[in-house]
């Protein structure tokens, strides 16, 4: 925690940050584990990342508390003021796809990599089918968890900015996960979300979002350059990819909790490691 950061959020005393405050990959959110006053509850909530409009970020809040869609980070409660919103969801180890490749000191197995890929996928497959884009898809926004990847951050790209204004250089967006046709400003559609999926896989394939081609693995190179194609409609469809990259499964066979390949020893490792931090945190003393 920072001085800046808020003791309490809501009804929330604030223990830890997810995130690290600065770098080249800061999620849209500010995220932190927080407890209720009577220490019977551990949540994640999240704020608006700084110099994100705090109205927008909130109707985005709302709507992934609407969808309840496997594969999304739960959005169980939205709360706060048109200044000050946040939102919450029931506490389970979580470390973003950075902190692993972090713990893993580099990038992650090709079959770790394709295993995370195929299960984003089809999310986004899922999603794309009964709501709008996800349109936050970024190396921050990929939560690892031990019953497989999880996305948040939904809507980062629609909170930023209205259709028609460039996207460039803006507040709480990773840049390089961007479509080129967002980045102009253009309209936020799902052959975006494929595009962010491959800057993702890149990401963790090779520890950057815009790689050389040939740094990306020779099993992976075809799907994550079909995903980063500059023409929107040369991108393959989410449903498409989940067999192209775990031969076998295919879309609607990855539900929760779906045998995968394992994260590395150091990511699990990092995932116990928070739960027991979590499990020993107390609550302040004093409690403003």
């Amino acid at each position: 925690m920072r001085t800046d950061d808020p003791p309490r959020i809501g009804q929330y005393v604030t223990l830890a940050r997810l995130d690290a405050a600065h770098g080249p990959r800061t999620p849209p959110e500010r995220r932190y584990l927080a407890r209720s006053a009577d220490g019977a509850r551990s949540v994640w909530v999240s704020l608006p990342a700084a110099g994100v409009d705090p109205v927008r970020w909130a109707a985005e809040a709302r709507r992934a508390g609407e969808l309840a869609q496997p594969g999304l980070w739960p959005v169980r409660e939205v709360g706060g003021t048109a200044a000050f919103p946040w939102h919450a969801t029931p506490y389970r180890p979580a470390v973003p796809l950075t902190a692993a490749l972090a713990a893993h000191e580099g990038p992650l197995p090709e079959e770790s990599v394709r295993a995370i890929g195929a299960t984003l996928a089809e999310t986004l497959a899922s999603t794309h089918a009964i709501g709008p884009p996800h349109a936050g898809l970024s190396p921050g926004a990929v939560l690892l968890t031990a019953y497989g990847p999880v996305l948040g951050c939904f809507g980062a790209v629609r909170a930023t900015a209205p259709a028609g204004a460039s996207r460039a250089g803006l507040p709480g967006l990773d840049q390089e996960c961007l479509a080129p046709e967002q980045l102009a400003g253009g309209p936020i559609e799902q052959p975006g979300d494929v595009y962010a999926l491959g800057a993702v896989l890149a990401y963790a394939a090779t520890g950057h979002a815009v790689p050389e081609r040939a740094e990306i693995p020779a099993g992976l190179r075809a799907p994550i350059t079909a995903c980063l194609a500059r023409d929107p409609e040369a991108r393959p469809q989410p449903a498409q990819l989940v067999g192209e990259l775990l031969s076998s499964a295919g879309y609607g066979t990855l539900t929760p909790g779906t045998e995968l390949a394992p994260l590395p020893g150091r990511v699990v490792a990092a995932l116990s490691v928070q739960a027991a931090h979590t499990l020993a945190a107390r609550l302040p003393t004093e409690v403003p």
